[in-house]
C-alpha cells in the first residue's frame, strides 16, 4: 500500500468575497509526481503557499508525513522542499554560498553540509561554476540552482511552483529529469504548471484546477480518454455564440466541447467527420477554418472549464 506524504483536506482560502481556493482535497504518495494543471490565477500558487505554511487557510487541513502544518509547523516544514516561481537566490553570492546558507538554515552543518552542497552542484551540473556569483548565471542555471536549494535538506515532499518559467527547452528538460530522479528515490512531488507538455511528460497523475476548484484528476491517459476515441475538431468562423450549436447536436457521433463566438470545439467520432463537412456545406455555414487533431489535455481542460489554459 502506498504511503501518502502529503494529504490536503477541504482546503479553502478566501480573501473577502473572493474565493482563491475552494475546498480542494487530494494527496501525493511517496515517489509520486502529481501535477496541478491550470492557467494563471487558477489557485495553484495559493495552494502551494498554504501547503508549506506561508499562507494561513480559511478552512481545511494539510499534513506532511503525518504532521499537521498548523499544529506541528516545525516538524511538517522540516519535511518540505520548496522551489518557488520567483527565484530565491542571493545574486551577489556564489552557488556554493547560496546552498550553504540555505542548508545551514535547515540544520545542516560541517561535513554533512559540505558533502550535500557538492552532491547537489553535481546533480544540477553547476560544479564548474560553483564559486561564481549567481548574477553571472543564465536563466536556466539560476532555475537549476533554485531547484538545488529546494533539495538541500533531503525533503520528503518537494513543492515546485512553475519551476521552468522563462527558460529554454534544453534547460527545462534538464530540470524535469532531475525531478524524475528525485521521485524515483522516493520523494513525493507536487508540481504546478500551465504547460501541457510538461504535465504530460512528467506527471504520474494530474489535477485539473481552475478558479480554485479541482475539476478532474487522473493519469494523463485517463483524462484524455474522457473525450473518447475520436478526434477533436475546431471550427472557426464569423458566427455568433451558440448560433450553429443546434445544427451540430442533431448528428450522432458529435459532442460540443465548448462554444464561443467565432469558435466551436467538437469531440467527434472518426466516422462522423465527413457528415460534419456535409452538414456545414448544406446549411451554408460561413467557416474560416476547420482543424482536426487527436484529443489532448488542452481539450479536456476546455471541456471541463469552458476556457483555454491561456485564457
Amino acid at each position: 500500500m502506498s504511503e501518502s506524504i502529503l494529504v490536503v483536506s477541504h482546503l479553502r482560502k478566501a480573501y473577502g468575497s473572493t474565493i482563491a481556493v475552494d475546498g480542494i482535497c487530494f494527496s501525493v504518495d511517496r515517489g509520486e509526481i502529481v501535477g496541478l494543471l491550470g492557467p494563471n490565477g487558477a489557485g495553484k500558487t495559493t495552494t502551494i503557499s498554504m501547503i508549506c505554511g506561508l499562507t494561513v487557510p480559511t478552512d481545511g487541513r494539510v499534513t506532511v508525513s503525518g504532521h499537521d502544518i498548523a499544529a506541528e509547523a516545525i516538524a511538517a516544514k522540516s519535511q518540505i522542499g520548496l522551489v518557488p516561481q520567483d527565484i530565491a537566490l542571493y545574486e551577489e553570492l556564489s552557488a556554493t554560498a547560496n546552498l550553504s546558507f540555505w542548508g545551514s538554515l535547515q540544520g545542516l552543518t560541517g561535513q554533512s553540509l559540505r558533502s550535500r552542497v557538492a552532491e547537489l552542484l553535481e546533480k544540477v551540473d553547476l560544479e564548474g561554476r560553483a564559486t561564481e556569483p549567481v548574477e553571472r548565471f543564465s536563466g536556466g542555471m539560476k532555475r537549476r540552482l533554485n531547484l538545488a536549494v529546494g533539495l538541500i535538506a533531503h525533503p520528503h515532499l518537494l513543492l515546485l511552483d512553475e519551476p521552468t518559467v522563462g527558460i529554454d527547452p534544453q534547460a527545462r528538460f534538464a530540470i524535469l529529469d532531475i525531478v524524475r530522479e528525485e521521485a524515483r528515490a522516493g520523494t513525493a512531488v507536487l508540481y504546478t504548471t500551465h504547460l501541457l507538455e510538461e504535465a504530460e511528460r512528467l506527471c504520474d497523475r494530474i489535477l485539473i484546477i481552475d478558479r480554485g476548484t479541482i475539476h478532474a484528476e487522473g493519469s494523463p491517459e485517463s483524462l484524455v480518454a474522457m473525450l473518447g476515441e475520436g478526434k477533436v475538431v475546431t471550427i472557426r468562423g464569423p458566427f455568433e455564440q451558440g448560433s450553429i450549436d443546434p445544427l451540430l447536436v442533431t448528428e450522432d457521433g458529435m459532442e460540443i466541447v465548448s462554444s464561443q463566438a467565432g469558435r466551436v470545439l467538437l469531440s467527434i467520432e472518426n466516422g462522423a467527420i465527413p457528415a460534419l463537412f456535409e452538414l456545414l456545406s448544406r446549411d451554408e455555414v460561413s467557416v474560416d477554418d476547420i482543424s482536426v487533431r487527436e484529443p489532448d489535455l488542452e481539450s479536456v481542460f476546455i471541456k471541463l472549464t469552458g476556457r483555454q489554459l491561456r485564457d
